[in-house]
């Protein structure tokens, strides 16, 4: 598993034998909390990092795949702390598998939207819904993308008091969707053998965001960034009701 940020830190985790151990994203503290929200947060947590980090020999062969522990993670965000904790500062996750690393990340943007803007529900839940924006990943797998995608949504709908099926879950799909492929990170392009495309989401304020849309080849070549489409302003209203234009990647 690796993590890369914009800011080029680049993490490439070395796995060893160790017991897994159960820790809570950032400084969110979920002791006696009687939010049912938070309550499957909580459990979203513990039972990621109780999952077994391989899944099955076959698994191993065929992929690679050896899932990264929740107490690696955590130390290795630690290394990049403050841009961690940073709402707007974007994740790049190149073999997510089911989020090991975007979940405890989201957490701690969460965290950290919940202290500096507790005080309005509007700009809490809409720099909660940035945070969410700010996390990306490509996984070969599409049952690690589907599972990625459902986590990261748990995750956000505890945080954000959302319930599935209303403006903000839908809004949190749409994003989720959009940033979390299915493809070869290395190859560039998705399982459909098409080039991976990004979204670039801002937040301007007044409850309305941006969108620009990048070939990831594109990004990590010589060429001058284009965005390969752009959006009007839209509200999260708006980003719910673009579920049914999106492709699902």
């Amino acid at each position: 598993m690796r993590s890369v940020t914009p800011s080029l830190a680049l993490f490439a985790p070395y796995e060893r034998a160790h017991p897994p151990r159960l820790s809570v994203v950032g400084t969110v503290k979920l002791r006696n909390n009687k939010d049912e929200g938070m309550a499957n947060v909580k459990r979203l947590l513990d039972t990621v990092a109780a999952h077994p980090l391989v899944r099955s020999r076959q698994r191993v062969q065929d992929h690679a795949e050896v899932l990264t522990p929740a107490w690696l993670v955590d130390d290795m965000l630690d290394l990049v702390k403050a841009e961690s904790e940073r709402v707007e500062s974007r994740f790049l996750e190149p073999a997510c598998g089911t989020g090991n690393f975007l979940i405890r990340v989201l957490g701690r943007k969460m965290a950290t939207a919940k202290a500096r803007y507790g005080r309005s529900i509007f700009e809490k839940r809409h720099h909660m819904l940035l945070a969410l924006m700010s996390i990306y990943g490509i996984e070969i797998q599409g049952d690690n993308v589907a599972e990625c995608r459902r986590n990261l949504l748990v995750l956000f709908n505890g945080y954000v008091g959302s319930e599935v099926g209303d403006e903000w879950h839908r809004a949190a799909a749409v994003v989720v969707t959009a940033n979390i492929v299915q493809g070869d990170a290395l190859a560039m392009i998705t399982h459909r053998g098409e080039p991976i495309v990004f979204p670039e989401w801002g937040y301007i304020g007044k409850g309305k965001f941006q969108r620009r849309d990048f070939r990831y080849d594109r990004l990590a070549g010589p060429e001058v960034f284009e965005p390969v489409r752009s959006y009007a302003p839209m509200t999260a209203s708006q980003i719910a009701e673009s579920a049914e234009e999106q492709q699902d990647a």
